[in-house]
């Protein structure tokens, strides 16, 4: 901070010397001190501090007309004299300092004698960076005085800041300005700061005089009640007229609590600004006399506008959310139950001709990221095996429902005979005309193994590619590629066999097992084909089972579905 505070009063000091030696305003000079060190390529604060005080100017004795000398000495602050001093063009670049009064003195210090005859920003260079030279210039063109009251000044003298509160007040008399001022005492201080206080916190008081009928208003009442303040303020039989009439029975019972029973009340109520409806928090008491009868009626009111919005969206955002909450809940239930009707079999051993097969599925950890993960290992009319994995994409009830479609639709159609090809072909017609206007797709695997033949016959939508595991050792069965279910109308499938060996393990598997968000698809296969290495076994319960444990799917963010199916 200090180092800040530091480079500011460089630069202000800075900017005021060199607009004195060019004799332009303090913006140009600025403006010109940029253009130096962009092209000196130098910091700015380094340029800035090659700025040289301009040389004192001969000042001759200035003729100063009595009626000034008389004029200041009645000013019982410290107060100036300013004669114009123009450039080539005739704009007012600064003032010079004809005469002082007794009393002036600038915030380091400088005393009345050593001011008169210098120009303005030599004398005080903080008036460049505070605005009040613009203010000057602005009176002198256009003859109308200003009053800055508190102004936060900050003075710069040899590159430091000299902060103060003051009172400043200028006025044109004849060709030139008269310019007084003087520092806050502690008492205007607290006063503006109270002030201050009062804006930020946007709260009010006010004093109604039941004798008198008299009421005072500070100024951030007329804002909170949307009154012109050359109507004065609202006399307290006024009230009600400003009030929401839902709360006027409030408003009521406040003026009754403080004129009848004499107590004080805090209480809030609605008014009808010319600005919307406002809210205000008001703290009320009554002023007795020594009978005990009310004199006048005090107010403290804050605007809470803002706060009663900010928790009237809180509570709808809490609602919505609540809302959701069961929505969710619901939907998990009913994909849980969906996915429990579709698919009883989550784990176990398969016996079907020439294979044994292991399979597991396992929910994603978060709740609301169910999946649409499918299998089917089922024998066929043909003596065939149906042995097919797959993953709709989505979560939530969604997913299942797809998951459904493409489970229950792949096992009518396999009842045709047709191969893998032509099912996934068909697969893919009905998914594309069921989405009643959604698009709805997924990823599957879809094959035949011949126990006879022992081959498998299978095609891919998407899908991750399958694992071998042979004499120990893990690859992936490279194969035609096809796009995902759903993407497009028209889609042919082909389709690929691979022949295997009475031990070999064929693991098929959906994405969850390789997809984390810490990498990428291509390390989790890598890391898939390293454990199916270190997994290979006997049993195909087992195989999962370890898979499992070296990639972490006991904790996985989404669904994960297994099939180990070893050939006899």
């Amino acid at each position: 901070m200090r180092h800040r505070i530091r480079s500011e009063a460089i630069l202000d000091e800075a900017t005021a010397r060199l607009a004195t030696q060019l004799n332009v305003r303090p913006g140009e000079a600025a403006a010109q001190l940029a253009r130096m060190a962009q092209h000196s390529g130098l910091d700015l604060i380094e340029v800035a501090k090659g700025i040289e005080r301009p040389q004192e100017e001969e000042t001759l004795a200035l003729a100063v007309p009595a009626w000034v000398s008389g004029m200041l000495e009645a000013v019982h602050a410290s107060a100036l004299y300013l004669t114009p001093v123009k450039d080539s063009l005739g704009r007012v670049v600064d003032f010079r300092i004809l005469a002082a009064n007794r009393h002036a003195k600038t915030v380091p210090g400088r005393p009345a004698g050593e001011l008169a005859g210098q120009r303005l920003m030599t004398a005080s260079p903080g008036v460049a960076s505070s605005g009040l030279l613009d203010d000057y210039i602005a009176v002198y063109e256009t003859g109308e005085p200003v009053c800055r009251e508190p102004l936060e000044y900050m003075e710069v003298m040899d590159f430091l800041l000299w902060p103060a509160t003051l009172s400043v007040r200028a006025s044109r008399v004849d060709d030139g300005l008269l310019v007084s001022w003087r520092a806050l005492d502690d008492e205007e201080l607290l006063v503006s700061g109270w002030e201050r206080a009062q804006r930020l916190a946007e709260l009010g008081w006010g004093e109604w005089n039941l004798a008198t009928e008299r009421t005072l208003w500070t100024p951030q009442m007329y804002e909170m009640f949307g009154r012109d303040r050359d109507s004065g303020p609202m006399s307290l039989e006024e009230l009600p007229a400003a009030v929401v009439p839902e709360d006027l029975p409030i408003v009521e019972d406040m003026v009754h609590s403080l004129l009848e029973f004499r107590e004080a009340v805090e209480t809030e109520f609605r008014i009808q600004h010319r600005h919307g409806v406002r809210h205000l928090s008001v703290f009320s008491e009554p002023i007795l006399d020594s009978d005990g009868l009310p004199v006048k009626v005090r107010c403290l009111a804050q605007d809470v506008t803002k706060n009663r919005r900010r928790e009237r969206a809180l509570a709808v955002a809490h609602e919505q959310a609540h809302w959701q909450r069961e929505r969710a809940e619901e939907e998990h239930r009913i994909t849980v139950q969906l996915q429990n009707t579709i698919m009883p079999i989550r784990r176990g051993l398969i016996h079907l001709p020439g294979l044994t097969v292991g399979v597991r599925y396992l929910p994603g950890e978060e709740l609301t990221r169910l999946g649409g993960d499918w299998f089917k290992a089922r024998l066929m009319p043909d003596g065939r095996v149906l042995l097919a994995i797959g993953d709709a994409m989505g979560h939530g009830l969604t997913a299942a429902s797809i998951m459904l479609q493409m489970r229950s639709g792949l096992g009518g159609l396999a009842y045709t005979g047709a191969d893998a090809g032509r099912l996934t072909t068909w697969l893919n017609d009905l998914i594309v005309h069921s989405g009643e206007g959604v698009t709805v797709t997924g990823t599957a695997i879809i094959g035949h193994f011949d126990p006879d033949e022992r081959t498998y016959a299978w095609t891919s939508a998407g899908h991750p590619p399958p694992v071998l595991i042979r004499n120990d050792h893990a690859a992936l069965i490279h194969g035609a590629e096809g796009t995902m279910l759903g993407a497009f109308d028209v889609t042919e499938y082909s389709l690929t066999t691979t022949r295997l060996e009475p031990g070999d393990v064929l693991l098929l598997y959906t994405d969850g097992i390789v997809e984390r968000r810490e990498q990428d698809l291509e390390t989790g296969m890598e890391a898939l084909i390293h454990a199916a290495h270190s997994c290979a076994g006997e049993d195909p319960e087992e195989i999962i089972a370890c898979l499992l444990k070296r990639l972490g799917g006991e904790n996985a963010e989404d669904d994960i579905c297994l099939i180990a199916a070893k050939v006899l």
